[in-house]
């Protein structure tokens, strides 16, 4: 695994950040620097108030998450290569995402699931949740696959939502301009 940055210089990517549309890759090595990388991911978790966090949400393209519903200290668990099975039930709720500050959508989720992965030593896990658990999981899953929660908008959260989603596009571009302009000296 390479990573974009030094880990202590990783930040939370915004839309519309390329590495967020990214189908994530595999997890092969299970080593201290994945490790180090859950524990930065941890922190910055934290630092924004979230329940959930994404590796492509610091600009890391695998197949990783850490969450932590509870916002207790140390009480995220890591999960690394995902997958999730036995999805019922279905209620709708609105979401954020860390990667799209300040946009709120309605969304529909199981509220039950399995999860199967393995922890930042290789080892494998299983564990069985309900409701927020489970929204989590659904939210982390969609972004290690490129999914965003604004992908499947309705009119409404898309109109109620535009003018910030047009802002975070406007400051990316800018971003970029600016990294590619030629420094004067």
């Amino acid at each position: 695994m390479k990573l974009p940055r030094p880990l202590d210089e990783l930040r939370i990517v915004h839309y519309p950040d390329p590495v967020l549309r990214k189908k994530c890759k595999p997890v092969e090595s299970f080593d201290n620097q994945l490790a180090a990388l859950a524990r930065r991911m941890e922190v910055l978790m934290r630092e924004a108030g979230g329940l959930g966090l994404a590796a492509p949400q610091v600009g890391v393209p695998i197949r990783m998450f850490i969450c932590n519903p509870t916002r207790e200290e140390d009480a995220g668990v890591v999960w690394v290569n995902p997958v999730l099975s036995d999805l019922e039930g279905a209620i709708e709720a609105y979401e954020g995402c860390l990667s799209i500050p300040e946009v709120s959508v309605p969304k529909r989720r199981a509220v039950h699931a399995v999860i199967d992965g393995f922890d930042l030593t290789g080892k494998p896990m299983r564990a069985q949740g309900d409701e927020l658990i489970v929204r989590i999981w659904q939210h982390e899953m969609d972004h290690v696959n490129g999914v965003l929660v604004i992908d499947h908008m309705s009119a409404a959260a898309e109109l109620a939502n535009r003018r910030i989603i047009r802002q975070l596009e406007a400051d990316y571009a800018a971003a970029r301009r600016r990294r590619k302009a030629p420094s004067k000296r």
